[in-house]
Protein backbone atom coordinates (compact mmCIF):
# COMPACT_ATOMS: atom_id res chain seq x y z
CA UNK A 1 0.00 0.00 0.00
CA UNK A 2 1.34 3.39 -1.02
CA UNK A 3 1.31 6.43 1.29
CA UNK A 4 1.56 10.04 0.20
CA UNK A 5 4.29 11.96 2.04
CA UNK A 6 1.93 14.84 2.90
CA UNK A 7 -0.57 12.42 4.50
CA UNK A 8 2.22 10.90 6.56
CA UNK A 9 3.46 14.28 7.82
CA UNK A 10 -0.09 15.49 8.54
CA UNK A 11 -0.96 12.29 10.46
CA UNK A 12 2.21 12.42 12.56
CA UNK A 13 1.37 15.98 13.62
CA UNK A 14 3.67 18.27 15.57
CA UNK A 15 6.52 16.45 17.34
CA UNK A 16 10.02 16.96 18.70
CA UNK A 17 11.27 16.53 15.12
CA UNK A 18 9.09 19.45 13.97
CA UNK A 19 10.45 21.68 16.71
CA UNK A 20 14.07 20.73 15.94
CA UNK A 21 13.70 21.81 12.31
CA UNK A 22 11.81 24.96 13.32
CA UNK A 23 14.27 26.07 16.03
CA UNK A 24 17.44 25.28 14.06
CA UNK A 25 16.16 27.26 11.07
CA UNK A 26 14.86 29.96 13.40
CA UNK A 27 18.18 30.54 15.16
CA UNK A 28 19.88 30.88 11.78
CA UNK A 29 17.28 33.51 10.88
CA UNK A 30 17.98 35.22 14.22
CA UNK A 31 21.60 35.74 13.17
CA UNK A 32 20.39 36.78 9.72
CA UNK A 33 18.10 39.39 11.30
CA UNK A 34 20.95 40.86 13.36
CA UNK A 35 23.16 41.21 10.29
CA UNK A 36 20.27 42.75 8.32
CA UNK A 37 19.38 45.42 10.89
CA UNK A 38 22.72 46.38 12.42
CA UNK A 39 23.31 48.76 9.51
CA UNK A 40 20.27 50.85 10.51
CA UNK A 41 21.74 51.39 13.98
CA UNK A 42 25.23 52.23 12.70
CA UNK A 43 24.09 54.59 9.89
CA UNK A 44 24.50 57.86 11.87
CA UNK A 45 28.07 57.02 12.96
CA UNK A 46 29.16 55.79 9.52
CA UNK A 47 27.63 58.82 7.79
CA UNK A 48 29.44 61.17 10.18
CA UNK A 49 32.79 59.37 9.98
CA UNK A 50 32.85 59.26 6.17
CA UNK A 51 30.89 62.52 5.54
CA UNK A 52 28.19 60.79 3.49
CA UNK A 53 25.30 62.50 1.69
CA UNK A 54 21.68 61.59 2.53
CA UNK A 55 21.44 59.33 -0.55
CA UNK A 56 24.74 57.61 0.29
CA UNK A 57 23.53 57.14 3.86
CA UNK A 58 20.33 55.52 2.61
CA UNK A 59 22.36 53.27 0.33
CA UNK A 60 24.18 51.78 3.34
CA UNK A 61 21.07 49.64 3.82
CA UNK A 62 20.65 49.04 0.11
CA UNK A 63 24.10 47.55 -0.58
CA UNK A 64 23.34 44.56 1.59
CA UNK A 65 19.94 44.22 -0.03
CA UNK A 66 21.59 44.14 -3.46
CA UNK A 67 23.49 41.06 -2.31
CA UNK A 68 20.25 39.63 -0.92
CA UNK A 69 18.68 40.03 -4.35
CA UNK A 70 21.24 37.89 -6.17
CA UNK A 71 21.93 35.55 -3.26
CA UNK A 72 18.26 34.75 -2.77
CA UNK A 73 17.58 33.83 -6.36
CA UNK A 74 20.82 31.83 -6.74
CA UNK A 75 20.10 29.95 -3.52
CA UNK A 76 16.64 28.95 -4.76
CA UNK A 77 18.05 27.18 -7.78
CA UNK A 78 20.94 25.75 -5.74
CA UNK A 79 18.65 24.45 -2.99
CA UNK A 80 16.38 22.70 -5.49
CA UNK A 81 19.51 21.09 -6.98
CA UNK A 82 21.73 20.10 -4.00
CA UNK A 83 19.28 20.22 -1.09
CA UNK A 84 17.93 22.55 1.58
CA UNK A 85 20.43 21.60 4.30
CA UNK A 86 23.66 22.09 2.32
CA UNK A 87 22.50 25.42 0.93
CA UNK A 88 21.52 26.71 4.37
CA UNK A 89 24.90 25.79 5.87
CA UNK A 90 26.79 27.43 3.00
CA UNK A 91 24.74 30.61 3.32
CA UNK A 92 25.37 30.77 7.08
CA UNK A 93 29.14 30.57 6.66
CA UNK A 94 29.18 33.02 3.74
CA UNK A 95 27.24 35.87 5.33
CA UNK A 96 29.04 35.45 8.65
CA UNK A 97 32.52 35.82 7.18
CA UNK A 98 31.77 38.95 5.18
CA UNK A 99 29.85 40.59 7.99
CA UNK A 100 32.91 40.16 10.22
CA UNK A 101 35.22 41.58 7.54
CA UNK A 102 33.35 44.92 7.68
CA UNK A 103 35.30 45.52 10.90
CA UNK A 104 38.32 46.15 8.65
CA UNK A 105 36.51 48.46 6.18
CA UNK A 106 38.09 51.92 6.03
CA UNK A 107 36.00 53.51 3.26
CA UNK A 108 32.46 53.73 1.96
CA UNK A 109 33.44 51.65 -1.10
CA UNK A 110 34.97 48.83 0.94
CA UNK A 111 31.95 48.79 3.24
CA UNK A 112 29.62 48.57 0.22
CA UNK A 113 31.60 45.63 -1.23
CA UNK A 114 31.52 43.61 2.00
CA UNK A 115 27.80 44.36 2.51
CA UNK A 116 26.98 43.09 -0.98
CA UNK A 117 28.94 39.88 -0.38
CA UNK A 118 27.45 39.41 3.08
CA UNK A 119 24.01 40.03 1.61
CA UNK A 120 24.59 37.26 -0.92
CA UNK A 121 24.70 34.75 1.93
CA UNK A 122 21.88 36.41 3.85
CA UNK A 123 19.67 36.20 0.76
CA UNK A 124 19.88 32.42 0.82
CA UNK A 125 18.95 32.03 4.48
CA UNK A 126 15.35 33.25 4.34
CA UNK A 127 13.93 31.31 1.37
CA UNK A 128 15.71 28.07 2.26
CA UNK A 129 14.56 28.23 5.89
CA UNK A 130 10.98 28.93 4.84
CA UNK A 131 11.00 26.09 2.33
CA UNK A 132 12.51 23.53 4.72
CA UNK A 133 10.03 24.38 7.49
CA UNK A 134 7.05 24.39 5.08
CA UNK A 135 8.02 20.90 3.89
CA UNK A 136 8.38 19.55 7.44
CA UNK A 137 5.21 20.68 9.26
CA UNK A 138 1.55 19.52 9.08
CA UNK A 139 -0.67 21.37 6.59
CA UNK A 140 -3.04 22.79 9.21
CA UNK A 141 -0.17 24.41 11.15
CA UNK A 142 1.95 25.56 8.21
CA UNK A 143 0.92 29.23 8.25
CA UNK A 144 1.67 29.67 11.96
CA UNK A 145 5.05 27.92 11.78
CA UNK A 146 6.24 29.87 8.73
CA UNK A 147 5.25 33.25 10.10
CA UNK A 148 6.55 32.43 13.60
CA UNK A 149 9.88 31.62 11.96
CA UNK A 150 10.15 35.34 11.22
CA UNK A 151 9.88 36.10 14.93
CA UNK A 152 13.47 34.80 15.21
CA UNK A 153 14.47 37.13 12.37
CA UNK A 154 12.95 40.10 14.20
CA UNK A 155 14.51 39.10 17.52
CA UNK A 156 17.75 39.60 15.60
CA UNK A 157 16.56 43.12 14.76
CA UNK A 158 15.90 43.77 18.44
CA UNK A 159 19.32 42.42 19.44
CA UNK A 160 20.96 44.68 16.86
CA UNK A 161 19.46 47.72 18.59
CA UNK A 162 20.48 46.57 22.06
CA UNK A 163 24.03 45.76 20.90
CA UNK A 164 24.32 49.13 19.16
CA UNK A 165 23.27 51.04 22.30
CA UNK A 166 25.76 49.14 24.47
CA UNK A 167 28.69 48.78 22.08
CA UNK A 168 28.83 51.97 19.97
CA UNK A 169 29.36 54.51 22.79
CA UNK A 170 32.21 52.42 24.23
CA UNK A 171 33.89 50.56 21.36
CA UNK A 172 32.60 52.24 18.19
CA UNK A 173 30.37 50.98 15.39
CA UNK A 174 32.79 48.48 13.79
CA UNK A 175 32.69 46.04 16.72
CA UNK A 176 28.97 45.53 16.01
CA UNK A 177 29.94 43.90 12.71
CA UNK A 178 32.76 41.84 14.22
CA UNK A 179 30.13 40.04 16.31
CA UNK A 180 28.63 38.88 13.00
CA UNK A 181 31.30 36.15 12.85
CA UNK A 182 29.43 34.05 15.44
CA UNK A 183 27.17 32.23 12.91
CA UNK A 184 30.28 30.51 11.48
CA UNK A 185 30.33 28.37 14.61
CA UNK A 186 26.58 27.81 14.48
CA UNK A 187 26.99 26.29 10.99
CA UNK A 188 28.75 23.34 12.65
CA UNK A 189 25.62 22.61 14.73
CA UNK A 190 23.47 22.80 11.57
CA UNK A 191 25.72 20.26 9.88
CA UNK A 192 25.30 17.84 12.80
CA UNK A 193 21.63 18.27 13.80
CA UNK A 194 19.59 19.69 10.90
CA UNK A 195 17.69 17.04 8.85
CA UNK A 196 17.18 17.32 5.10
CA UNK A 197 13.67 17.67 3.64
CA UNK A 198 12.13 14.21 3.14
CA UNK A 199 9.95 15.67 0.37
CA UNK A 200 13.03 16.91 -1.51
CA UNK A 201 14.84 13.57 -1.06
CA UNK A 202 11.87 11.63 -2.46
CA UNK A 203 11.54 14.03 -5.36
CA UNK A 204 15.24 13.45 -6.17
CA UNK A 205 14.81 9.65 -6.01
CA UNK A 206 16.92 9.29 -2.85
CA UNK A 207 14.43 6.98 -1.22
CA UNK A 208 16.61 5.36 1.44
CA UNK A 209 17.82 8.74 2.71
CA UNK A 210 14.18 9.90 2.82
CA UNK A 211 13.19 6.79 4.79
CA UNK A 212 15.85 7.57 7.42
CA UNK A 213 14.39 11.05 7.90
CA UNK A 214 10.84 9.66 8.02
CA UNK A 215 11.82 7.09 10.64
CA UNK A 216 13.23 9.94 12.74
CA UNK A 217 9.91 11.73 12.39
CA UNK A 218 7.97 8.63 13.45
CA UNK A 219 10.18 7.95 16.47
CA UNK A 220 9.77 11.55 17.61
CA UNK A 221 5.98 11.45 17.14
CA UNK A 222 4.99 7.99 18.41
CA UNK A 223 8.14 6.21 19.59
CA UNK A 224 7.95 3.53 16.87
CA UNK A 225 9.39 3.58 13.34
CA UNK A 226 7.97 1.70 10.34
CA UNK A 227 10.11 -0.52 8.12
CA UNK A 228 9.05 1.10 4.84
CA UNK A 229 9.30 -0.95 1.65
CA UNK A 230 10.73 0.59 -1.53
CA UNK A 231 8.12 2.64 -3.37
CA UNK A 232 5.75 2.74 -0.37
CA UNK A 233 6.00 6.52 0.22
CA UNK A 234 5.42 8.77 -2.74
CA UNK A 235 4.90 12.37 -3.78
CA UNK A 236 1.79 12.92 -5.96
CA UNK A 237 2.80 13.21 -9.59
CA UNK A 238 1.87 16.59 -11.06
CA UNK A 239 2.82 17.22 -14.65
CA UNK A 240 4.69 20.47 -15.27
CA UNK A 241 5.88 21.40 -18.73
CA UNK A 242 8.95 23.09 -17.30
CA UNK A 243 10.86 23.27 -14.03
CA UNK A 244 13.32 25.71 -12.52
CA UNK A 245 13.17 29.47 -13.19
CA UNK A 246 11.31 29.02 -16.50
CA UNK A 247 8.41 27.30 -14.72
CA UNK A 248 7.71 30.40 -12.64
CA UNK A 249 6.60 32.20 -15.80
CA UNK A 250 4.65 29.36 -17.38
CA UNK A 251 0.91 29.73 -17.95
CA UNK A 252 0.21 27.85 -14.71
CA UNK A 253 2.33 29.98 -12.39
CA UNK A 254 2.68 33.39 -14.07
CA UNK A 255 -0.28 35.05 -12.24
CA UNK A 256 0.93 33.74 -8.88
CA UNK A 257 4.55 34.75 -9.52
CA UNK A 258 3.73 38.28 -10.69
CA UNK A 259 1.11 38.96 -8.01
CA UNK A 260 3.10 37.69 -5.04
CA UNK A 261 6.34 39.30 -6.26
CA UNK A 262 4.78 42.76 -6.52
CA UNK A 263 3.06 42.52 -3.13
CA UNK A 264 6.34 41.40 -1.57
CA UNK A 265 8.18 44.21 -3.39
CA UNK A 266 5.87 46.91 -2.06
CA UNK A 267 5.66 45.42 1.44
CA UNK A 268 9.46 45.24 1.66
CA UNK A 269 9.71 48.85 0.50
CA UNK A 270 7.62 49.91 3.49
CA UNK A 271 9.29 47.70 6.11
CA UNK A 272 12.89 48.47 5.17
CA UNK A 273 12.23 52.10 4.30
CA UNK A 274 10.63 52.82 7.67
CA UNK A 275 12.78 50.58 9.88
CA UNK A 276 16.00 51.58 8.09
CA UNK A 277 15.43 55.32 8.53
CA UNK A 278 13.44 55.58 11.77
CA UNK A 279 16.44 55.70 14.17
CA UNK A 280 18.12 58.43 12.08
CA UNK A 281 14.87 60.37 11.59
CA UNK A 282 14.23 60.40 15.32
CA UNK A 283 17.79 61.51 16.10
CA UNK A 284 17.43 64.28 13.47
CA UNK A 285 14.11 65.26 15.09
CA UNK A 286 16.01 66.05 18.28
CA UNK A 287 15.86 62.83 20.27
CA UNK A 288 19.04 61.46 21.83
CA UNK A 289 20.79 58.45 20.37
CA UNK A 290 19.49 56.22 23.17
CA UNK A 291 15.91 57.55 22.88
CA UNK A 292 15.84 57.25 19.09
CA UNK A 293 17.19 53.72 19.21
CA UNK A 294 14.83 52.79 22.05
CA UNK A 295 11.80 53.75 19.93
CA UNK A 296 13.12 51.61 17.08
CA UNK A 297 13.74 48.68 19.42
CA UNK A 298 10.15 48.91 20.68
CA UNK A 299 8.95 48.94 17.08
CA UNK A 300 10.97 45.84 16.25
CA UNK A 301 9.76 44.10 19.41
CA UNK A 302 6.17 44.73 18.30
CA UNK A 303 7.13 43.23 14.94
CA UNK A 304 7.86 39.91 16.67
CA UNK A 305 4.31 39.82 18.04
CA UNK A 306 2.93 40.78 14.62
CA UNK A 307 4.69 37.80 13.04
CA UNK A 308 3.12 35.31 15.42
CA UNK A 309 -0.37 36.85 15.30
CA UNK A 310 -0.44 36.90 11.50
CA UNK A 311 0.32 33.18 11.45
CA UNK A 312 -2.62 32.43 13.72
CA UNK A 313 -4.94 34.69 11.69
CA UNK A 314 -3.70 33.18 8.43
CA UNK A 315 -4.50 29.62 9.56
CA UNK A 316 -7.83 30.71 11.09
CA UNK A 317 -9.30 33.29 8.70
CA UNK A 318 -7.35 32.61 5.50
CA UNK A 319 -4.35 34.11 3.75
CA UNK A 320 -6.12 36.78 1.65
CA UNK A 321 -8.28 38.27 4.43
CA UNK A 322 -5.29 38.43 6.77
CA UNK A 323 -3.10 40.18 4.20
CA UNK A 324 -5.73 42.75 3.22
CA UNK A 325 -6.41 43.63 6.85
CA UNK A 326 -2.67 43.95 7.48
CA UNK A 327 -1.94 46.33 4.59
CA UNK A 328 -5.01 48.52 5.23
CA UNK A 329 -4.00 48.89 8.89
CA UNK A 330 -0.37 49.54 7.96
CA UNK A 331 -1.29 52.35 5.58
CA UNK A 332 -3.27 54.07 8.34
CA UNK A 333 -0.75 53.77 11.19
CA UNK A 334 2.29 54.85 9.13
CA UNK A 335 0.48 58.12 8.34
CA UNK A 336 -0.39 58.57 12.01
CA UNK A 337 3.27 58.01 12.97
CA UNK A 338 4.35 60.73 10.56
CA UNK A 339 1.85 63.17 12.08
CA UNK A 340 2.71 62.30 15.71
CA UNK A 341 3.13 65.49 17.75
CA UNK A 342 4.34 64.12 21.08
CA UNK A 343 6.70 61.53 22.48
CA UNK A 344 3.77 59.41 23.66
CA UNK A 345 2.24 59.39 20.17
CA UNK A 346 5.57 58.45 18.59
CA UNK A 347 5.91 55.53 21.01
CA UNK A 348 2.38 54.25 20.37
CA UNK A 349 2.46 54.56 16.58
CA UNK A 350 6.04 53.25 16.31
CA UNK A 351 4.82 50.10 18.05
CA UNK A 352 1.75 49.85 15.78
CA UNK A 353 3.84 50.39 12.62
CA UNK A 354 6.21 47.65 13.78
CA UNK A 355 3.28 45.32 14.46
CA UNK A 356 1.36 45.87 11.24
CA UNK A 357 4.32 46.18 8.86
CA UNK A 358 5.49 42.69 9.74
CA UNK A 359 1.94 41.38 10.21
CA UNK A 360 1.41 42.25 6.54
CA UNK A 361 4.80 41.35 5.05
CA UNK A 362 5.19 38.08 6.95
CA UNK A 363 1.62 37.13 6.05
CA UNK A 364 2.83 36.69 2.46
CA UNK A 365 5.38 34.02 3.43
CA UNK A 366 3.00 31.02 3.64
CA UNK A 367 1.68 31.82 0.15
CA UNK A 368 5.20 31.91 -1.27
CA UNK A 369 5.97 28.40 -0.03
CA UNK A 370 2.53 27.00 -0.84
CA UNK A 371 2.16 28.20 -4.42
CA UNK A 372 4.86 26.06 -6.06
CA UNK A 373 5.53 22.29 -6.26
CA UNK A 374 8.49 20.58 -4.59
CA UNK A 375 10.46 20.42 -7.87
CA UNK A 376 10.95 24.19 -7.87
CA UNK A 377 9.40 25.40 -4.61
CA UNK A 378 12.59 27.00 -3.33
CA UNK A 379 13.20 28.62 -6.71
CA UNK A 380 9.73 30.18 -6.52
CA UNK A 381 10.14 31.35 -2.93
CA UNK A 382 13.60 32.73 -3.65
CA UNK A 383 12.52 34.55 -6.82
CA UNK A 384 9.62 36.35 -5.11
CA UNK A 385 11.84 37.29 -2.18
CA UNK A 386 14.65 38.38 -4.51
CA UNK A 387 12.24 40.63 -6.40
CA UNK A 388 11.06 41.92 -3.05
CA UNK A 389 14.66 42.88 -2.28
CA UNK A 390 14.38 45.50 -5.00
CA UNK A 391 11.69 47.04 -2.83
CA UNK A 392 13.91 46.68 0.23
CA UNK A 393 16.67 48.52 -1.64
CA UNK A 394 14.47 51.24 -3.09
CA UNK A 395 12.66 52.03 0.20
CA UNK A 396 15.68 53.47 2.08
CA UNK A 397 17.04 55.21 -1.02
CA UNK A 398 13.64 56.75 -1.82
CA UNK A 399 13.31 57.95 1.78
CA UNK A 400 16.78 59.52 1.56
CA UNK A 401 15.93 61.19 -1.76
CA UNK A 402 12.66 62.76 -0.63
CA UNK A 403 14.49 64.26 2.35
CA UNK A 404 16.91 66.00 -0.02
CA UNK A 405 13.96 67.69 -1.78
CA UNK A 406 12.42 68.95 1.43
CA UNK A 407 10.39 66.11 2.96
CA UNK A 408 10.69 66.02 6.73
CA UNK A 409 9.73 63.46 9.35
CA UNK A 410 6.03 63.81 8.54
CA UNK A 411 6.22 63.58 4.75
CA UNK A 412 8.86 60.84 4.63
CA UNK A 413 6.77 58.45 6.72
CA UNK A 414 3.36 59.34 5.24
CA UNK A 415 4.75 58.58 1.78
CA UNK A 416 4.84 54.87 2.62
CA UNK A 417 1.03 54.66 2.81
CA UNK A 418 0.85 54.62 -1.02
CA UNK A 419 2.52 51.20 -1.54
CA UNK A 420 0.27 49.74 1.20
CA UNK A 421 -2.81 50.85 -0.76
CA UNK A 422 -1.45 49.33 -3.99
CA UNK A 423 -0.93 45.99 -2.17
CA UNK A 424 -4.60 45.97 -1.15
CA UNK A 425 -5.66 46.56 -4.77
CA UNK A 426 -3.46 43.68 -6.03
CA UNK A 427 -4.80 41.32 -3.37
CA UNK A 428 -8.39 41.99 -4.47
CA UNK A 429 -7.64 39.95 -7.61
CA UNK A 430 -6.32 36.89 -5.74
CA UNK A 431 -8.80 34.01 -5.99
CA UNK A 432 -7.07 30.90 -4.60
CA UNK A 433 -7.12 30.20 -0.85
CA UNK A 434 -4.46 27.80 0.48
CA UNK A 435 -5.41 27.60 4.16
CA UNK A 436 -5.28 24.02 5.48
CA UNK A 437 -4.47 22.42 2.11
CA UNK A 438 -1.49 20.13 1.49
CA UNK A 439 1.39 21.48 -0.60
CA UNK A 440 0.80 18.79 -3.21
CA UNK A 441 -2.94 19.47 -3.24
CA UNK A 442 -2.34 23.15 -3.94
CA UNK A 443 -0.02 22.29 -6.85
CA UNK A 444 -2.64 19.96 -8.28
CA UNK A 445 -5.28 22.69 -7.94
CA UNK A 446 -3.13 25.14 -9.90
CA UNK A 447 -2.46 22.50 -12.55
CA UNK A 448 -6.17 21.64 -12.70
CA UNK A 449 -7.13 25.29 -13.16
CA UNK A 450 -4.67 25.57 -16.03
CA UNK A 451 -6.04 22.39 -17.64
CA UNK A 452 -9.59 23.72 -17.34
CA UNK A 453 -8.53 26.99 -18.89
CA UNK A 454 -6.99 25.15 -21.82
CA UNK A 455 -10.20 23.17 -22.36
CA UNK A 456 -12.23 26.37 -22.43
CA UNK A 457 -9.81 27.98 -24.84
CA UNK A 458 -9.68 24.97 -27.18
CA UNK A 459 -11.97 25.28 -30.26
CA UNK A 460 -14.73 22.70 -30.72
CA UNK A 461 -14.09 20.04 -33.33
Amino acid sequence: MKTYIFNLIDNLGISKFTWIVFILCGVNMFFDGYDNMIVAYTMPQIAEEWALTKVQTGSLVSWGLLGLLFGGFSAGVLSDAIGRKKTLILSCVFYSIFCGLIYFANSFEMYALFRVLSGFGLGACLPVSITLVSESVPSKNRGLFITSLFAFFLFGWVLAGVVAMLIIPVFGWKVCYLLGLLPCFYAILLAIKLPESARWLLMKGREEAAFKIIRRMELAAKGVATDWAPGSIIIPSTQHKSVGPAALFSRQFLPVTVGLSFVYFLGSMIVYGVSGWLPSLLVAKGYSLVSGYSFAIMQNSASVVGNIVTGYCSDTYGRKKTLMFGFISLGIVVILLGYSASTAQIIVFSILVGFFSNFALTGIQPLLAESYPTEFRNTGVAYSQAFGRLGSMSGPILAGFVQTIGFGFKGTLAMFAAPALICVIILLFFKMETKGKSLEGISEEIASNDTDANKVAAPAR
